[in-house]
């Protein structure tokens, strides 16, 4: 809506994660480096971890991207709350695999498809998305694929990102031989203030509109504060901020039209309690510190 009258080529602060606006902090850049070569060098088991919204998503996606232009071959589960059974059935439907969807027809599939990718000197690798929702008759299952590997390294790769409970869940004792498989760990962190500050400004930058003079140094500030740093907040403010200023034909966004977002919002930050509006009946889901609209 707000496009055309800011200047912008498209919507530079949309929820979806985009390669295109990808930022690359110096722990983004570091995390993604370290799932790369932990994929070139054919290390096994990569753990990516990190809080709700930092990112962990956009950078599967940008991996992503990565193994599509080096053609490599990848499955990408994107729902853990799976059974066993479910969790091959998605394994041998991203894969392509032949020949049945039992375990022991995909397993068997599975293998000839890893040892002709290795002859051919390429890997495999599986990306399993929102790892700390699985079951443990699944990670046990996702440990046995580990066993797949010649004299050059693993045969398949596994990459698990998930919620920091995913590192809490790996050190249960039923899961120690799972958590010695883990050859690289990579945490995603919320931002600094100056992270934030550059990251708005970049996205902004992408999406056509250079050395922006929408949001003040002192709104910037107050923009890190109140979405203690965690990117997909710092979207979802941001967005609302530009659609306020639009509404009201205003070039700039002003501390005013902060407050309000961020009272919509039903956020609270270090030092400040949400205020319920007289009347209003709290509701628990969304005065989460990190609701946002469209959750």
């Amino acid at each position: 809506m707000y496009n055309a009258f800011f200047g912008f080529h498209t919507s530079p602060f949309n929820l979806s994660p985009d390669p295109a606006f990808f930022f690359r902090s110096m722990q983004h850049e570091e995390a993604l480096a370290n799932l790369i070569y932990g994929v070139q060098s054919r290390k096994g088991f990569i753990v990516l971890t990190g809080e709700v919204g930092t990112g962990k998503t956009t950078m599967l996606e940008c991996l992503r991207d990565y193994l599509y232009a080096q053609r490599i071959e990848f499955a990408f589960v994107f729902n853990s709350r799976i059974t066993p059974a479910e969790f091959f059935e998605m394994v041998a439907y991203d894969l392509d695999l032949r020949g049945g969807k039992s375990k022991t027809e995909v397993l068997y599939a599975l293998n000839d498809l890893l040892l002709h990718q290795s002859s051919n000197g390429n890997t495999s690798v599986l990306i399993v998305d929102e790892a700390h929702n699985l079951e443990w008759d699944v990670l046990e299952e996702i440990r046995m694929l580990g066993n797949f590997e010649n004299r050059h390294g693993k045969l398949l790769q596994v990459i698990l990102a998930g919620q920091p409970e995913l590192d809490r869940k790996l050190d249960a004792p039923n899961l120690r031989q799972l958590k010695q498989r883990i050859v690289l760990r990579c945490q995603l962190k919320p931002f600094q203030q100056a992270d934030t500050v550059e990251y708005i400004e970049a996205r902004m930058a992408v999406a056509r509109l250079e050395n922006q003079q929408i949001f003040s140094t002192e709104l910037l500030a107050e923009v890190h504060l109140r979405s203690q740093g965690i990117p997909r907040v710092i979207n979802a403010i941001c967005d609302n901020l530009l659609l306020t200023a639009f509404a009201l034909e205003a070039p700039s966004a002003t501390m005013e039209m902060l407050e309000e977002v961020t009272e919509d919002m039903r956020l609270e930050w270090p030092g400040r309690r949400l205020r319920i509006r007289s009347g209003a009946t709290p509701d628990p889901v969304r005065e989460s510190p990190h609701y946002t609209r469209g959750d």
